[in-house]
C-alpha cells in the first residue's frame, strides 16, 4: 500500500512539474524574444561555387580555400548533382541558391538548367543574390524563386534600381549585409523583405554598423509593411527590444 501511495505522488509530482514548466516556458516566450540564427531556419545549396567579386569581407574564399572545395575560387564550377538535395527533401524548404558564388557569375545554361529543376519542386523557396543586378539579364515567373542584392553603403543604393531593370522576378529583397554606412532614404517599391547584418570576423578594418543605421532601415520597411530581418548579430547593438526577425514566406 506504501508503495502505491508513493507511486501515486510521484506520478502527480511529475504532472504537476510537467504544467509549472510549461507555464513557465509560455510566460517566458511572451515576455523574452527567442533570438533566431537565420542559418537553422535557411539551408545553404551551392549548385555553383566560385566568385569574381573580391570583396575584403568575403566568407565564401575562406571556406573554399579552407575544404578545397575548387582549386580557384576565382574560376566559377557548376556542381548540378548538388540539385539532387532538393529533390530529396520532403517537408519545405527555404534554400538560399549562392552564399557560395554571386548570381551574376552564373552562365545562361547554369541559369537554365538550375531554374527548370526549380519548376519541378515548387513547394520550396529559392533564395539568390548578387551585387552586380546591371551584369545579368534574367527573369523567372516562379513563384518560389526570391531574387535579391546586397548593398553595404549608401554610395550602392543604384543596384535596387538594376535588380528590378535587369531581372524580371515575382519576388525581390534586399539584404544590408554587412552594413557600413547609413544608407538614407531607400526605394522600396515592389521590395518583399528585408536583411540587415553586421560584419563579423577579425578584419583589419573591419566596420561595425550603428544602430541609427539598421534602426533607419527597419522604420522605412515597417512603414511599408515589409518583413525585416535583423540577425543574432545585430543584438548587443540595436537591443532586444529593436530586434526584428521576420521571414517573408508562407511557412
Amino acid at each position: 500500500m506504501l508503495v502505491a501511495y508513493f507511486l501515486v505522488g510521484t506520478c502527480i509530482n511529475i504532472i504537476i512539474s510537467y504544467y509549472k514548466s510549461t507555464l513557465y516556458s509560455k510566460i517566458f516566450k511572451t515576455l523574452f524574444m527567442e533570438i533566431l540564427n537565420i542559418g537553422k531556419l535557411i539551408k545553404s545549396l551551392n549548385p555553383v561555387n566560385g566568385c569574381t567579386a573580391w570583396c575584403t569581407y568575403c566568407y565564401a574564399k575562406k571556406i573554399n580555400d579552407r575544404f578545397k572545395i575548387t582549386p580557384d575560387f576565382e574560376v566559377p564550377v557548376f556542381f548540378e548533382n548538388r540539385l539532387k538535395q532538393i529533390t530529396s527533401t520532403r517537408t519545405r524548404q527555404t534554400f538560399f541558391m549562392t552564399s557560395m558564388s554571386d548570381f551574376s557569375v552564373w552562365e545562361t545554361e547554369w541559369r537554365s538548367k538550375v531554374f527548370q529543376h526549380l519548376a519541378k519542386h515548387p513547394k520550396h523557396d529559392y533564395l539568390f543574390l548578387t551585387k552586380f543586378p546591371e551584369k545579368i539579364n534574367f527573369e523567372t515567373d516562379l513563384d518560389s524563386a526570391w531574387i535579391g542584392v546586397t548593398i553595404t553603403a549608401k554610395s550602392e543604393m543604384k543596384r535596387i534600381e538594376a535588380l528590378k531593370n535587369n531581372i524580371k522576378a515575382k519576388n525581390y529583397f534586399l539584404t544590408f549585409e554587412p552594413l557600413f554606412s547609413d544608407v538614407w532614404e531607400i526605394d522600396l517599391t515592389n521590395i518583399k523583405w528585408v536583411v540587415i547584418w553586421t560584419e563579423t570576423g577579425n578584419r583589419k578594418w573591419k566596420i561595425t554598423a550603428q544602430k541609427d543605421w539598421i534602426l533607419n532601415i527597419a522604420r522605412q520597411a515597417k512603414e511599408k509593411n515589409i518583413p525585416v530581418f535583423m540577425k543574432d548579430t545585430l543584438l548587443n547593438i540595436v537591443g532586444e527590444e529593436n530586434m526584428l526577425q521576420k521571414l517573408p514566406f508562407n511557412k
